[in-house]
């Protein structure tokens, strides 16, 4: 039978932070799929329909390049917003082989609703910490996450923080 030993402090500390983290996106995905159950949209689709709503019109590569809930492909969340008629499809202004995603009005109608629980969910998780604290954490996060594709995604949809 094998042991298994404690970390040393120094790496406890960051096992315990990876875990943290992994917690809290857990428990944030949980709550947010709760809050956004009476919209009928799930966490991903929202993510999407907020992308739209700032850049639209955009393509399946250029969504997936903002998004930070499907780090493959984001058709089948597309496919799913085309078909609860939040999202529709569209030919290029320029070449008209390229296919281009816009707001549908009922997904425009739903964007005020998703930003609401966007801000609910923000004073959940993030009100109880200074404006210093949660800096802090961004800039340790977006430091753990420079160079992968989520840090890519967050990077491209919200710039860096200042």
């Amino acid at each position: 039978m094998t042991s298994i030993r404690t970390p040393s402090t120094g790496r406890r500390a960051r096992t315990e932070l990876r875990y943290l983290v992994l917690a809290a996106q857990r428990e944030g995905h949980r709550v947010l799929g709760r809050y956004l159950r009476p919209l009928e949209v799930t966490p991903s689709q929202a993510e999407i329909l907020l992308v739209l709503a700032v850049h639209e019109p955009l393509t399946l590569a250029e969504v997936g390049r903002l998004i930070v809930c499907e780090t493959s492909s984001p058709s089948r969340i597309v496919d799913g917003l085309i078909r609860l008629g939040l999202v529709e499809r569209e030919p290029g202004q320029t070449d008209r082989r390229v296919v281009q995603l816009r707001l549908t009005e009922a997904g425009r109608q739903r964007v005020p609703k998703i930003l609401k629980v966007d801000q609910d969910m923000d004073e959940l998780f993030l009100g109880q910490l200074s404006e210093d604290e949660a800096r802090l954490i961004g800039d340790a996060l977006r430091k753990m996450l420079k160079g992968t594709v989520s840090g890519d995604a967050v990077e491209a949809r919200f710039g860096t923080s200042d």
